[in-house]
């Protein structure tokens, strides 16, 4: 890719704010409207004994969905203010540059490939 090929930080913004507008869609989408999560979970009954496991379990699941859609609007909100700073595209690791398909891959990615391996094996 040439420096020419290569996005602007406005291109990146239109990127991030799609990416999170679509996370925002989706989470409305799955809740059924403004009911957040926990308020969907607190609805699931428990006090029926034949139906308490499987009360649990989706309630379980609500939790353990909003806690990874929460963590991914958090990212997407981090990536905008990297942005905004000049050090979007930076690996927050080693400070070498993020490879251009990694971004459009994940558009919030703060290591670069070789940094994220080594978190994600140790974490």
């Amino acid at each position: 890719m040439t420096s020419s090929d290569t996005p602007t930080p406005s291109l990146h913004r239109e990127r991030l704010l799609q990416a999170r507008a679509e996370l925002l869609q989706r989470m409305a989408q799955e809740r059924g409207g403004l009911v957040s999560r926990a308020d969907m979970a607190a609805e699931h009954d428990v006090r029926d004994f034949e139906n308490r496991a499987q009360a649990i379990s989706e309630r379980d699941d609500e939790f353990a969905m909003n806690e990874h859609e929460t963590a991914e609007l958090g990212a997407f909100e981090e990536a905008l203010a990297r942005l905004d700073a000049g050090h979007y595209g930076e690996c927050k690791v080693c400070n070498a540059t993020i490879p251009e398909a990694r971004l459009m891959a994940y558009p919030a990615a703060l290591r670069c490939i070789r940094c994220q391996t080594a978190f994600e094996q140790t974490h």
